[in-house]
């Protein structure tokens, strides 16, 4: 190697160990630059290390009195043209800062951080138009940022405090990064913080209202926090941009189903699975909502259609089952257990399989082999869904304490007084759906569906706390005063009205978890009616472990769970009628089943309502049902599902030792409930 070799060498040595140098230690990054300078002259990568060198130090001017001259003799050098821009935006020099940048970009587009700096320095400049579209080209570019790929990584490994950290370490340096915006709203969604996944989402598109990604996220965030107008209105702004995107149709669907509109969202479907007839997961969502609506065998047709293109969607098999009046013959069964074979199956088709499996095997007699399916679906169904029963008791000691006699005759007159709902709570499985059924072929009667807003309003509250996740919303309440009770009542009333069609003076929410914010309801809502659906204990906790729930319930899939479960809730209700006498109308399942017209009376009165032979012929309401019995309860009532659990009668000793007295009590609640021994 000759002299010169050996000169060009150790430069390009020195400029690397320069570079560094330049993220940790600047100062002896501009050491290292200068003696650059100093040997070779003024080399332009030695200039450009200086000038960052300046920049890391807090000293633009000085950064941007060496970019400058630096840019004019390089004008194709788009990262020195970038840089200046930066530096030239931290001055305050706006305009000059965003001809550099935008030069910057024309030079050399994949620079997400120019692209990001231009529309800051042209949003600075009034330019919103050019702000956001240099917005979306920085998004665009972000793609190949090895940092947000990175950070990518993490969210799709779902390490989500690490995605969180770097992200929260990213929008110090570079608040308007409207890419890391959005993954942090994903972070914030994926742990339930909807309120800061929100208000992130909505800043992503004050910066940049054409980010159709963020705009997306905020519709499924409001969809899932029961805010489906705006939700609709935010996806038909994006179908505005591109009326025939799938994904955006098939997100309407889902939305106008949550609110009841089934004609339109089967339309959609109708289109999306004609356009892509190969995709299993729509054929899927165009069978659930042809089932709620009534469509039977276009339903049964839907979810075949599912299984022929992929074998391994087990989710289309206990849909299948999940219908109640449909068999899976021996061909089916033989597919699913094939299917459990595979070594390479994932534990959610397969526990589907296990739940459908245990569904065709009780239909065809073999009891124990279909226990074991429905322990192996629901062994793998709380993997994913952990649970914690000591939990929910703990939240139901708290009820009680709050909820005191005294608690109501001091705030006697509070609440909104429209008389207008009508609760159906307990547990799922217990017969609500019948009630609900019963009820709605009343023509004053609405029913709508398992409506979220009061457990909506409940974590609001909880959200008050300084501690949300060790604080009982329960507290929260009793420290409200009578306006912030009426305007509770009254934002559960408007937050329901999209679900109210036909103008009834009443109707149903048929949230059965509701039984758990009885307190809540009273006191927002005094002159609501409350009906508690109660079943069998072995009954009703066996049907829910039978069932498999798309989402919630987690408390389902374990006979100890479900057991304490049930004795909570039987516990908590035995409370309510002590604190307020003759307020909760109970009615016992077997009872409706063994005199339904007696029953259908009872209700009624406690309603208000006069009696209406329509609802003695309930099965013939065309509503639509979203839940498991939506098939039951368009038949007329049968008694043979009274005592079905019989039939798992010698594997259920777990959950009677869960329900302790309870069982023995039952209709009524024990003195004292109790585990039968200690740990039980």
């Amino acid at each position: 190697m000759g002299p010169a070799s050996t000169a060009t060498a150790s430069l390009e040595v020195a400029l690397a160990h320069a570079a560094r140098l330049l993220e940790a230690e600047p100062v002896l990054a501009e050491e290292q630059a200068t003696e650059i300078l100093r040997a070779v002259g003024d080399h332009p990568r030695a200039l450009h290390l200086f000038a960052m060198a300046r920049v890391r130090q807090g000293d633009d001017q000085a950064a941007v009195g060496v970019l400058g001259p630096l840019a004019r003799d390089c004008p194709r050098w788009a990262q020195v043209h970038a840089d200046l821009g930066v530096a030239l935006a931290r001055l305050g020099r706006m305009d000059e800062a965003a001809a550099a940048l935008r030069h910057a970009v024309t030079l050399q587009p994949e620079l997400p951080g120019a692209w990001l700096a231009l529309a800051d320095a042209l949003r600075a400049n009034g330019d919103e138009a050019g702000a956001g579209a240099a917005c979306l080209q920085h998004v665009r570019q972000s793609a190949k940022d090895p940092r947000l790929l990175a950070i990518g990584k993490a969210l799709f490994e779902n390490r989500l405090p690490e995605a969180e950290e770097q992200l929260r370490a990213r929008l110090e340096c570079a608040p308007n990064d409207v890419t890391a915006i959005r993954m942090l709203a994903e972070v914030d969604a994926r742990l339930g913080r909807d309120d800061e996944a929100l208000a992130l989402l909505t800043r992503c598109l004050e910066l940049a209202p054409g980010f159709h990604a963020a705009r997306k996220n905020l519709a499924q965030v409001l969809n899932r926090g029961n805010r489906q107008p705006e939700a609709l209105a935010e996806i038909d702004t994006l179908l505005e941009a591109e009326p025939a995107h799938p994904s955006y149709r098939n997100l309407k669907a889902v939305v106008l189903g949550r609110v009841g509109d089934y004609a339109q969202a089967i339309a959609i479907y109708e289109e999306l699975v004609s356009a892509h007839p190969r995709h299993p997961q729509l054929w899927m969502s165009f069978g659930h909502a042809l089932k709620t609506a009534g469509f039977l065998d276009r339903a049964i047709d839907a979810y075949r259609r599912a299984i022929e293109i992929d074998a391994a969607c087990g989710e289309a098999y206990w849909s299948l089952a999940n219908l109640k009046t449909v068999r899976l013959d021996a061909a089916d069964i033989a597919a699913m257990q094939a299917q459990l074979q595979r070594i390479d199956l994932a534990d959610e088709p397969r526990l589907h399989f296990d739940f459908a499996l245990g569904k065709a095997l009780e239909d065809a007699g073999e009891y124990e082999r279909s226990f074991r399916h429905y322990l192996g679906g629901n062994a793998l169904r709380l993997k994913l869904v952990p649970y914690s029963a000591d939990d929910n008791a703990g939240r139901g000691r708290a009820a009680r304490r709050v909820y005191t006699r005294e608690f109501f005759a001091e705030r006697e007159g509070w609440g909104c007084d429209a008389p207008d709902p009508v609760f159906i709570v307990g547990l799922p499985r217990a017969g609500s759906t019948l009630v609900e059924q019963i009820l709605s072929s009343h023509p004053a009667v609405e029913g709508t569906m398992e409506l979220p807003e009061i457990i909506s309003l409940a974590r609001a509250l909880r959200r008050r706390a300084e501690l949300p996740q060790t604080t009982s919303y329960h507290d929260i309440l009793a420290g409200i005063d009578a306006g912030e009770a009426r305007a509770l009542g009254e934002q559960y009333l408007e937050r329901t009205r999209i679900h109210r069609k036909r103008g009834a003076p009443l109707f149903i929410d048929k949230m059965p978890n509701n039984f758990a914010h009885v307190g809540l309801i009273r006191l927002a809502l005094p002159n609501a009616k409350i009906i508690d659906a109660r079943r069998h204990p072995l009954a009703c906790c066996l049907s829910g472990f039978k069932q498999h729930f798309a989402r919630g319930q987690d408390f389902t899939y374990s006979l100890d769970d479900i057991g304490r479960y049930y004795r909570d809730y039987v516990e908590l209700m035995a409370h309510f009628d002590e604190v307020l006498p003759g307020k909760v109308h109970r009615v016992i399942y077997e009872d409706m089943v063994a005199d339904t017209e007696a029953e259908v009376r009872r209700l009624l009165d406690y309603c208000g309502l006069p009696f209406d032979e329509a609802c003695l012929r309930f099965f013939e309401n065309p509503r639509a049902v979203r839940t498991a019995s939506s098939e039951q309860v368009r038949r007329p009532i049968y008694r043979d599902g009274v005592d079905h659990w019989r039939h798992y009668e010698a594997w259920l000793g777990p959950l009677e030792q869960a329900l302790g007295p309870v069982l023995d009590a039952y209709p009524q609640a024990p003195p004292q409930t109790s585990p039968r021994t200690p740990g039980a």
